[in-house]
């Protein structure tokens, strides 16, 4: 008989139930293969798929594999944050009293508790700095977009392999409909600026249809590269919000805290799945 393993699902992100990015947690993952975790996966066809673990890191609390529906990632934001959300509310205790240390592909990361729900510290670029001309053709076919509407661009890569293009409005940005035949081996970040008075700074769109994920609802490594960049570069100093899922029918709010030199990126977390699964 499969073993019975605790299993949750957490929505991201998300203002309220079902607006935010789904991620999938298996509480008890020892002892499964790179095969099956792969497999469940592609099955659950989700953005992420996690897979809770001990830690080999006597620092961390605890360890995590992250998968996508066509392959493993050495970090994810959304899914750093609802596996740490399963963690705690499956019993995990902290050895750091208000601090949570994850331990992933690109080594440990931090996590904290606020008012508003849990963040993660943005981890440093694997990869940053100026975008070839190449490349950003490339990009102006994946997003069917003229390439004069790129205002700015950057490698924001924190892992999964970003980089992101500035356009010139939110609505050319919700309006941009992704040719998958276009698409290189990386992932698209594209994000604009609020031009009118919003409590949103920026709305974001994610698209990384080469691990089977045509567009991401909500994504946290996205806007965490995006947000080290901004702050990096001198155009953003304080603290802000981002918007991401519209164009998807989600209602994703990202919470970017500047505090002493670091960078948070968080928001809220929301248990909607428990059950038991047969691997």
């Amino acid at each position: 008989m499969p073993d019975s393993r605790r299993y949750t699902e957490v929505d991201v992100f998300g203002r309220t139930p079902l607006s935010g990015n789904p991620v999938a947690v298996v509480v008890d993952g020892s002892g499964l293969d790179d095969v099956t975790m792969q497999q469940f996966a592609s099955w659950t066809n989700l953005s992420e798929t996690t897979f809770l673990l001990p830690p080999t890191d006597p620092a961390a609390d605890y360890r995590v594999r992250i998968f996508t529906p066509g392959g493993e990632l050495p970090f994810a934001g959304h899914p750093t944050l609802g596996t740490a959300h399963a963690w705690l509310e499956s019993g995990g205790v902290p050895a750091r009293e208000g601090v949570v240390v994850q331990e992933c592909g690109i080594g440990l990361v931090t996590l904290r508790r606020d008012e508003h729900g849990l963040a993660f510290e943005a981890p440093g670029f694997v990869r940053s700095g100026p975008v070839d001309e190449e490349t950003l053709a490339e990009a102006s076919v994946a997003l069917g977009i003229e390439r004069s509407a790129i205002v700015s661009s950057q490698w924001v890569d924190n892992g999964p392999g970003w980089f992101a293009v500035e356009l010139p409005s939110v609505d050319e940005l919700l309006a941009v409909e992704p040719n998958l035949a276009g698409f290189g081996e990386h992932g698209i970040g594209a994000f604009a600026h609020y031009l009118e008075e919003d409590e949103r700074l920026i709305e974001v769109r994610a698209f990384i249809p080469q691990i089977g994920v045509v567009e991401d609802p909500v994504t946290g490594s996205l806007n965490a590269g995006l947000a080290r960049w901004l702050v990096e570069s001198g155009r953003v100093s304080e603290s802000y919000l981002a918007g991401q899922g519209h164009a998807l029918g989600r209602d994703g709010l990202v919470r970017v805290t500047l505090d002493e030199g670091r960078i948070w990126v968080g928001g809220q977390t929301q248990t909607l799945v428990t059950g038991a699964l047969a691997l």
